[in-house]
């Protein structure tokens, strides 16, 4: 699966009994976003999807909207030097944007996202609100209970990754009748998210109205803001939300279901869309 999983030697030790096999782990590099030839951000993320990544981000700090804000992306040589010619190599781990004229850059980060967001919740929530375009909790769309309880087998068969790996999260966007749209994975649950949505903006396709939008694990603050932005309005997780997760969604509209596993769910925000 080249950069995306690495093999490797491991011993493993099972009922007392001591063998060495053969394994294979997610990949983790870092990648440097670049503006402009400018250093911006760096986030750690498995290889692949790295341009809808950075869409996808970029979108969340609410710098673009769609796909024209951003006329060019490309990889370019990172600081690993060839030890012949002294010049750097292409590590395909530094990826720079050209913004649109008149979009402006974000500020300078070390890192994507924090899971400490400086203010308090509800300061938090109502930034959120001005920044968002769409009115989710207009989107009429319900989706019966049982295919909601389907969508993390759904996922599953298809993490490509996860299945030689057991190592990485994964984000699924499937339309109400339960059809894969896209699934993307990545050892950062927020970077799967981006990626997903970062597909979206590129395809034309945002809002997101009418779509569900599944995730591997837990629900944050960071995953319902960047649903919200992208016009999401149910979202499903296989593990617990936060408390400010819960808050965000039920403020803005947004469907939100945890514990979503064999025969039950919980349902925090806005049951009504699923019947």
């Amino acid at each position: 699966m080249g950069r995306v999983t690495q093999p490797v030697r491991v011993v493993r030790v099972q009922d007392g009994v001591r063998s060495e096999r053969p394994d294979r782990l997610a990949v983790e590099e870092p990648l440097e976003l670049r503006i402009g030839g400018r250093p911006h951000a760096l986030t750690m993320r498995t290889p692949g999807h790295d341009i809808e990544l950075a869409h996808g981000w970029l979108h969340a700090e609410g710098v673009v909207a769609e796909a024209s804000d951003v006329l060019r992306a490309q990889y370019c040589a990172g600081s690993v030097l060839d030890d012949e010619s002294g010049v750097g190599v292409n590590t395909y781990n530094v990826l720079d944007l050209v913004l649109a004229p008149g979009i402006a850059p974000p500020a300078v980060r070390q890192t994507f996202t924090s899971s400490a967001c400086g203010v308090c919740g509800a300061d938090s929530i109502e930034a959120l609100s001005k920044q968002g375009r769409w009115r989710i909790g207009d989107d009429p769309t319900r989706v019966g209970a049982d295919l909601v309880l389907q969508l993390p087998d759904r996922l599953r068969r298809l993490q490509r990754t996860f299945e030689h790996t057991g190592g990485v999260h994964a984000a699924g966007l499937f339309t109400a009748d339960g059809e894969p749209l896209v699934v993307r994975e990545d050892v950062g649950r927020h970077n799967a998210v981006d990626k997903v949505v970062g597909w979206a903006i590129l395809a034309g396709r945002l809002p997101l109205r009418g779509t569900i939008l599944q995730v591997s694990g837990r629900l944050s603050f960071e995953l319902v803001q960047k649903a919200y932005l992208a016009g999401i309005p149910i979202v499903s997780a296989v593990s617990a939300p936060s408390s400010l997760a819960v808050a965000t969604a039920d403020s803005l509209g947004l469907t939100l279901a945890g514990f979503v596993r064999d025969t039950s769910l919980n349902v925090y925000a806005h049951p009504h869309r699923i019947v």
